[in-house]
């Protein structure tokens, strides 16, 4: 789907333009979207394959949920929105947390993407049989202890399991909810 989003500058500060999604993907222009982590209270993560129709990292593991923000969309409404579409979990804002924002510049061949990703954590409180995936975006979901996840990660280069260049991002998400469990 190409939505309009607001454009930023290389700081990701904003421009007051707006422009297409597919735009901004083939110009290279700076944009935010949300990331959304959740996770167990006995500390597990879910992920999120990624559809086999996606042109970017098809059927590899991921976020829980993600995407990219509306024009005039704030930060925490994409947040809760796109975790609502992508697998059927309603959030109420006071149980998000942001946790930081993350550059990712990365060419894929037609795609320079230039994001700000807005991070958030949230406590998944129901089972994983309860979510629903949307087909167009989600191949699968699974919960994975922090143990796995580590694991998973620290062979990513060979396992074709996460998205090998996110690795320092994967750990801070990790560790931030691992310090988040302990307080």
């Amino acid at each position: 789907m190409d939505e309009y989003i607001d454009i930023v500058n290389s700081s990701g500060e904003p421009t007051g333009k707006t422009a297409l999604k597919s735009e901004a993907h083939k110009n290279g222009w700076y944009h935010n979207t949300i990331h959304l982590w959740l996770y167990t209270s006995k500390g597990e993560i879910l992920l999120q394959q990624r559809s086999h129709k996606k042109e970017i990292h098809p059927l590899l593991w991921d976020v829980s949920a993600a995407g990219h923000i509306d024009a005039g969309e704030s930060f925490i409404n994409a947040a809760l929105r796109e975790t609502k579409e992508e697998v059927g979990l309603t959030l109420k804002a006071e149980n998000v947390q942001k946790i930081g924002t993350f550059l990712h510049e990365t060419n894929y061949g037609t795609i320079q993407d230039n994001e700000f990703h807005q991070v958030y954590i949230a406590e998944l409180k129901i089972e994983l049989n309860q979510l629903i995936p949307q087909p167009q975006e989600v191949e699968a979901l699974k919960l994975v202890s922090f143990n796995e996840f580590e694991n998973l990660l620290k062979h990513s280069e060979t396992n074709n399991h996460f998205i090998p260049s996110n690795t320092s991002y994967y750990i801070f998400v990790l560790n931030t909810i691992k310090d988040h469990l302990k307080s």
